[in-house]
């Protein structure tokens, strides 16, 4: 199991874009063939799911280069010395929001995961919840009434 989740997160960074491209050109497409002039509506489920997919896709692939930028293909002295840090080091972790430090005996800090990975991963959080909660209001405003 526990290859499976390291598989699945080296992969992320791979086919999260993947998915996201195609989401979004599939979104573009559904929003090009809506026909002018008939104003704005709310979305339908359709639209909403591909919005949940690109938000889903893109929280994904940031974690996954997040936690993948620090540990798992060099030992962490050398992913320190990669980022110029000398002296002994002392390796902190955090999986949400997803942090690797590296940390000298002197107190120098060095954080190994990008600054852009955490807002995304928030962000697309937040927009996937957001279009789960449309995309049910909009199944529910879609279903016959009682007579």
């Amino acid at each position: 199991m526990a290859k499976l989740a390291f598989l699945i997160l080296a992969f992320g960074p791979i086919l999260a874009p993947c998915v996201f491209v195609i989401a979004a050109v599939v979104l573009v497409l559904r929003v090009h063939q809506r026909l002018p002039g008939r104003g704005w509506h709310l979305p339908g489920v359709a639209t909403c799911a591909l919005v949940a997919v690109l938000a889903g896709a893109a929280a994904f692939g940031a974690y996954a280069w997040g936690v993948m930028s620090g540990f798992y293909v060099l030992d962490p002295d050398q992913m320190c010395a990669a980022q110029g840090v000398r002296g002994d080091h002392i390796v902190t972790r955090e999986t949400l929001p997803v942090s690797a430090r590296c940390v000298t005996s002197d107190g120098v800090e060095s954080e190994l995961v990008p600054g852009w990975v955490n807002p995304l991963i928030y962000l697309g959080l937040t927009l996937l919840v957001f279009a789960l909660v449309m995309g049910v209001l909009a199944a529910l405003r879609r279903r016959p009434g009682p007579r």
